[in-house]
């Protein structure tokens, strides 16, 4: 099974583990972070679920779904790979942004088997043993993080937009400031999304980052292309723009691991948006401290 993923050799291998039987899912997952005791975290791919169509299988979007029973199955089957159930699934609220909730107890089950009392949330950070913290993406970049001392993880969604605003640093930010979190004990984890090779971008896009990361001109990861009309396209890296965030925030270059897989790349086995036109459901990034 392994070998049928389409790889980027630089990058740190993700491993793929196979659901234990039909009633779980197969999740890719990171060494780095499988080293950290204590935490539980992996990346759904398309397979294990019981969605239809363009959703199949495993789709994590209730408003794409047309009968949503088929949403909550797939979210039974991912919580039991965590060895868990949906009433302990927290979903995030997601509109590209940079807003981060400290999640409690309280907030148990929002998302899949309760109404979320939230908005505009793209980042959860908590630690209460026993919630897993989920986000959803289709291209855009997830991250986990994980904090082995004072023990509080971490996932936010990061697309271009999360990424000019720098989430993936508010979120290690937020880590210090509620829970006391020193970013050089933080690992965390770039999950599988959409590689530099596939995802283009106009001028408007590529302005956001030269203004942003002005301070990074020369090594800004951002390389112009010819384009089909008068103005240059660009080939954007997310992967890197967020490891580099990630280094600003704190975090030590050893603790951060980089995937090796693409989304666009692996659109038969992962959801990619730029791939299908549009149509694909939503993979899942979830993490959990161990009760």
């Amino acid at each position: 099974m392994r070998d049928r993923w389409i790889r980027k050799p630089e990058k740190e291998p993700f491993l793929y583990t196979s659901g234990t039987d039909e009633r779980t899912v197969p999740l890719l997952q990171s060494p780095l972070l499988q080293s950290v005791p204590g935490v539980r975290h992996g990346f759904t791919t398309r397979a294990g679920g019981v969605s239809e169509g363009y959703l199949s299988t495993l789709n994590f979007s209730f408003k794409l779904e047309g009968d949503p029973e088929r949403t909550l199955e797939n979210f039974r089957r991912a919580a039991a790979s965590f060895q868990t159930t949906p009433d302990r699934v927290v979903l995030s609220d997601q509109v590209h942004g940079d807003r981060i909730r400290v999640v409690t107890e309280a907030d148990a089950g929002k998302g899949v088997i309760k109404e979320k009392d939230y908005e505009g949330i793209d980042a959860l950070v908590t630690n209460e043993p026993g919630l897993l913290l989920t986000v959803v993406t289709a291209d855009c970049v997830p991250i986990l993080f994980a904090d082995p001392v004072k023990r509080v993880v971490a996932a936010a969604h990061s697309g271009w937009r999360g990424t000019a605003k720098r989430i993936g640093e508010k979120t290690v930010r937020k880590m210090t400031e509620v829970f006391g979190c020193a970013p050089e004990n933080i690992v965390a984890v770039i999950g599988p999304s959409i590689c530099r090779d596939c995802y283009e971008v106009g001028t408007d896009v590529a302005s956001v980052f030269q203004e942003h990361f002005k301070d990074r001109a020369e090594e800004l990861p951002m390389k112009a292309v010819p384009g089909t009309g008068p103005e240059p396209k660009y080939l954007l890296d997310l992967w890197e723009l967020n490891r580099l965030i990630l280094l600003d925030s704190g975090i030590l270059p050893s603790h951060i691991s980089v995937t090796d897989i693409c989304t666009a790349c692996n659109s038969e086995r992962l959801f990619s948006h730029r791939a299908t036109g549009g149509k694909r459901g939503l993979s899942a990034a979830m993490i959990l401290l161990e009760p």
